[in-house]
Order: structure tokens, then C-alpha cells, then sequence
């Protein structure tokens, strides 16, 4: 899984990323990360739905994003996600053939940054291409 992300992330032009699986508590949980620093893994190693940038896009079952992180007054982002000084990011859910969330992929750049539709769109297959695996 460390290997998958860092190719996404390299494909993307990004510095930072997850990979979260949904657990069977219904919270995702880490499996894979490049750039977190250490004293925030304890914060993004189980997220509810519905929290930060990955919960909401697991719990809106579409993409999120945020052009400059460190900036949103949206609410979208907790706020100890401003430590990892990540701006621009994006998630979306890996979803099942079903409609399931199987979990959640976020990648992150060191500016601001607007994901375009063919950004996005990247990410969303590269979800596609766990949620076969994961599915089964």
C-alpha cells in the first residue's frame, strides 16, 4: 500500500498523502501515509465519518477538497490538519460496486492548490483500482 501511494502521489505532483480503510467499527483506519509528521499519527489513525477531509468525503461518498488548508474557515478541516502544513488537498472515498465505502484516499500539496476535474478524476480511478481488491 506504501508503494501504491507514493506512485499516487508522485502521478499527482503531491507531497503528502493516506490511505485509509474503513474498519469494521465503521471508522477508517490508516494503513498508508507519506509525509504525516510523527506526533500526528495517533490524530489521523481512526477517523469517523464525517470528520476532517476524509470522514466528509467518506460520509458524502464523493470528493472533497480544499484549495489552501491552512487558510479554510469551512470547517471541513480539524484543526490540528494545519500542522502537517499541507494547503491544497484532496480525498475521496474508495467505494464498493455496491455503493459501500471501503475506505478513503488523500493527497495533499504544499501550496494552495485547485484540484481540476482531471485531477480529480485520477484520484478517483486510483480509488477504483483498490476498491476491486478490497471489495473481495
Amino acid at each position: 500500500m506504501q508503494d501504491f501511494l507514493a506512485r499516487v502521489l508522485r502521478d499527482l505532483g503531491c507531497q503528502t498523502g493516506t490511505v485509509h480503510r474503513t474498519g469494521a467499527d465503521g471508522q477508517l483506519e490508516l494503513v498508508a501515509q507519506v509525509g504525516v509528521p510523527d506526533f500526528l499519527l495517533p490524530k489521523v489513525a481512526r477517523i469517523p465519518f464525517g470528520k476532517g477531509i476524509a470522514g466528509c468525503a467518506a460520509e458524502r461518498k464523493g470528493p472533497v477538497q480544499l484549495c489552501n488548508l491552512q487558510t479554510d474557515t469551512s470547517g471541513l478541516a480539524r484543526p490540528e490538519a494545519k500542522a502537517t502544513g499541507v494547503n491544497g488537498s484532496l480525498a475521496v472515498p474508495v467505494l464498493s460496486p455496491d455503493g459501500r465505502v471501503l475506505g478513503v484516499i488523500g493527497i495533499g500539496k504544499a501550496v494552495p492548490h485547485d484540484f481540476s476535474a482531471e485531477e480529480t478524476a485520477r484520484l478517483e480511478a486510483e480509488a477504483r483500482r483498490l476498491a476491486g481488491p478490497w471489495a473481495s
